[in-house]
């Protein structure tokens, strides 16, 4: 059973090959403040977790919602595994409802080591009940296409805020136009971020190298990153793990990353990639000028990324890993 965020006021049952999944306005619920809208909820997964009477329970998130679980934790004597996808980026209150979420959980497992040493810095009674399981992805049915050296094209993919750095790749934009004057600079995603970007490209006056693509269907992911000669992620947060740099390793490219977070985890420097000092866009611009300017290079880095992606991020992996997980905690491994 799949208990879930809702995207809207209502509550909603659906079915995933068998697998009941239960959405729940929680977010909205929160933010209102409305006590018998929370006590309705709050009643309602409990007695889900009455009814389905779980051995274990799997905490995928890092967000407000934990207050459902930690409201309802008694409701049935489980076994209870939180994985940290992401931690706020200010010090980490133990008696917030994440610090008691890590406090309280059986284990603890991270998206990456940076997150797990961010856990244990944060709460350092979990040092000898956490580990690390990396993310996973199944690679896609797309073969990559050779790299595009005529009429290079720069990607950046994700969401659009000021925190995934965007702009400093714009920045870098002039720079690498002066060298490659055929580039293009691909910023696919939506956000509160776009109309600064829109309006920093006119004052650069890079405007028509840079196409704004909008949102992507994530099927259609993949074939975007095989238009790409190198994907750049300037990102100037966190980074709990980087999906970005894995999706464009599977697809045999380059990345060119701000070293942050769990980023050099994936982009391996040299070896996958090059990494640079986050908000440096002369840094950057240099990064992927040396890229265009060695075809051979930036080829093997991209199939060495492919070849690390399949051995270290395959989805088979990580679903193995849980799944011992799972047996270790309930005692049949």
């Amino acid at each position: 059973m799949v208990v879930a965020q809702g995207s809207s006021d209502s509550l909603s049952e659906e079915d995933y090959r068998g697998i009941p999944i239960h959405r729940f306005p929680f977010d909205a619920a929160l933010l209102r403040r409305d006590m018998s809208e929370l006590g309705a909820i709050l009643k309602s997964v409990a007695d889900l977790k009455r009814t389905f009477n779980p051995d274990l329970i799997h905490l995928n998130t890092s967000g407000p919602d934990v207050f459902f679980h930690l409201h309802t934790k008694d409701s049935v004597p489980s076994v209870d595994l939180f994985t940290v996808h992401f931690l706020p980026p200010t010090t980490l209150d133990e008696n917030s409802l994440l610090g008691r979420c890590l406090k309280s959980s059986d284990w603890v497992a991270a998206v990456s080591q940076a997150m797990l040493d961010d856990a244990r810095g944060s709460v350092p009674e979990i040092g000898n009940r956490s580990s690390l399981i990396y993310n996973g992805l199944p690679m896609p049915p797309l073969r990559p296409a050779p790299l595009q050296f005529d009429g290079p094209r720069i990607l950046c993919l994700g969401r659009v805020v000021p925190e995934k750095g965007f702009d400093t790749a714009l920045d870098a934009l002039p720079a690498v136009l002066e060298r490659f004057p055929d580039a293009r600079l691909l910023v696919a995603g939506n956000g509160r971020a776009m109309p600064h970007l829109k309006t920093q490209a006119a004052r650069l006056g890079v405007q028509d190298c840079v196409e704004f693509v909008g949102w992507v269907d994530p099927e259609q992911v993949p074939e975007l990153i095989n238009m790409a000669t190198v994907v750049a992620m300037p990102s100037r947060w966190r980074e709990p793990f980087g999906l970005v740099a894995l999706q464009a390793a599977q697809m045999a490219r380059p990345v060119v990353a701000a070293r942050v977070g769990g980023i050099p985890e994936i982009v391996i420097h040299q070896q996958t990639g090059l990494l640079f000092e986050p908000e440096n866009s002369t840094a950057l611009a240099e990064q992927v000028v040396f890229l265009l300017r060695n075809p051979a290079e930036a080829t093997r880095m991209g199939w060495t990324a492919r070849r690390r992606a399949q051995n270290v991020f395959g989805l088979e992996r990580l679903v193995d890993s849980y799944d011992a997980l799972y047996h270790r905690l309930l005692g049949t491994a």
